[in-house]
């Protein structure tokens, strides 16, 4: 059988890893670089390229470069999500027909899956390329925080290569057993993991190769994109202020102020200020060429990004309230994703926890190589024993008569999982029964993410209240739900995964 390789699919970033000779190592990439972007763009001649060929040409082209996709996957094109990316990126968006967010590049329309399949495959044939045979199986990592149909579309990415995705397991699980495997740790660990896209939290209790997941949360709308528009905003507000011209409307300067924004930022963990110099940005309307130019300091950073470290910081506690857990009963602190490496996070959390985070994993490779490990664990002639205890990271429940959210299972019930409910038809003659099934943690299920609809048809017409239905509801140990429904008078049976639906 071929082997199956670990697969990080970041939001910015992407890399593989494979364990060979019993020592787990990324795979490398032409020039030896391990990181891929997760960038897709097409050209004016109408190539594709992804990865580095992608990002090298982004500036001249940003209207037909995608970056952050991941951000809208399994996605609605109506979410506030959606809305906000829009005035974020040059490239363009459209509903799509099943409830979803096309893309338009170079004249044609993609679908998000789309997307991540190409990313996969780039990653996929680096890794042939390295091992020189064909990989056909891999174990790929999403944000703890994905909901059902975040998951349902990384397996579906796979499919359109024909790469079977062996198994879905979350970013901080993942990191987890990067640091903990081949140590025989009895610890509490909490995982702080920010990147580029995404935030997750998890508390994952290791004992020896067992990895039980207590509690989970996150926002995946807040990573290191967000700390770089925070510093983008400025940049154009400063410039308005002193010139009178909005730079936001204008493609080629966006991208030139973003590719910057990132570059200073990651300057300022090492220094205490870096210049912000873009010549010849724009004209005045009499031909005059202008420039920005200032010096960012590590200070005005800090500033501008507060906020979104104190969006991390509640999640945190949450999370800890969640699992019960007291700062000082943690063991470790792992943090994983390179916005991690910036200073004032470290100090922030370092204050919190009363001790310093541990060195024992590579932020931006953890994921990959834990994700390689577990891929290990899964082959045949594996000596890596693994057992992974995950939990769903928000609510999974259906509607209930005036839009209330009636929970099935709970945000952080344990996974694998199934649970059964008694259900009736509600008035007379009815032959079939609909269930809305959502998820979150809202009250209401208009603020929840509406995973699809589950329909029961075949039943005999009688009286209201006198058919018998049990619906179970299970959950896989990749947090993806599917539904089978009973007539408990007939025996008929009905299962389905539930697919997403236009609403």
């Amino acid at each position: 059988m071929s082997k199956i390789i670990g697969i990080d699919l970041g939001t910015t970033n992407s890399c593989a890893a494979i364990v060979e000779n019993g020592a787990v190592k990324l795979v490398p990439y032409k020039g030896g670089e391990f990181i891929i972007p997760s960038i897709f763009a097409i050209d004016d001649k109408g190539n594709e390229l992804i990865g580095h060929e992608a990002k090298r040409q982004w500036q001249l082209n940003p209207r037909n470069t995608v970056y952050a996709a991941k951000r809208l996957v399994g996605r609605s094109y109506a979410s506030d999500i959606v809305g906000a990316m829009k005035k974020q990126v040059a490239y363009e968006m459209k509903p799509g027909e099943r409830n979803d967010v096309l893309l338009d590049i170079g004249h044609k329309s993609f679908r998000l899956a789309e997307i991540s399949a190409k990313i996969l495959n780039k990653i996929r044939q680096v890794a042939q390329d390295y091992l020189g045979e064909k990989v056909t199986r891999a174990v790929v990592t999403v944000p703890a925080y994905f909901t059902d149909r975040q998951r349902q579309a990384v397996k579906d990415a796979g499919k359109m290569i024909q790469l079977e995705v062996v198994r879905i397991i979350n970013e901080p699980t993942a990191a987890a057993l990067a640091y903990g495997i081949g140590k025989n740790l009895h610890e509490t660990t909490v995982i702080y993991d920010l990147g580029g896209g995404t935030f997750d939290v998890s508390i994952i209790e290791i004992r020896d190769r067992v990895f039980e997941v207590k509690a989970t949360g996150g926002d995946i709308f807040l990573g290191g994109l967000d700390f770089d528009q925070a510093m983008i905003q400025h940049v154009l507000d400063d410039f308005t202020k002193k010139h009178g011209i909005d730079l936001s409307t204008d493609p080629v300067a966006m991208q030139r102020i973003k590719d910057l924004a990132e570059r200073v930022k990651i300057d300022l963990s090492s220094r205490e200020s870096a210049p912000f110099s873009v010549p010849f940005v724009t004209m005045t309307p009499q031909g005059q060429p202008l420039n920005i130019d200032f010096t960012f300091t590590r200070k005005l950073l800090e500033e501008l990004t507060t906020p979104l470290v104190d969006r991390t910081v509640a999640i945190l506690e949450r999370v800890m309230a969640d699992a019960g857990l007291e700062y000082k009963n943690v063991d470790e602190l792992l943090l994983v994703g390179g916005q991690t490496r910036m200073p004032v996070v470290q100090k922030r959390l370092e204050k919190i926890f009363g001790k310093a985070p541990s060195k024992g994993v590579h932020p931006d490779e953890a994921v990959a190589i834990g994700a390689a490990l577990y891929a290990h664990s899964l082959e045949d002639n594996s000596d890596l024993r693994l057992q992974l205890l995950d939990v769903i990271p928000m609510a999974i429940g259906l509607e209930r008569a005036g839009g209330e959210f009636h929970t099935v299972f709970a945000r952080n019930a344990a996974i694998p999982n199934a649970k059964a409910i008694d259900a009736t038809t509600s008035y007379d003659g009815q032959t079939e029964v609909a269930m809305r099934i959502f998820q979150g943690d809202a009250p209401q299920v208009a603020q929840n993410e509406l995973l699809g609809d589950f329909l029961f048809s075949g039943l005999k017409p009688g009286p209201s209240g006198s058919a018998r239905l049990e619906i179970t509801f299970d959950v896989s140990i990749e947090g993806i739900l599917t539904m089978s429904a009973r007539d408990l008078d007939t025996g008929k049976q009905m299962k389905t995964t539930v697919r997403v639906t236009q609403s």
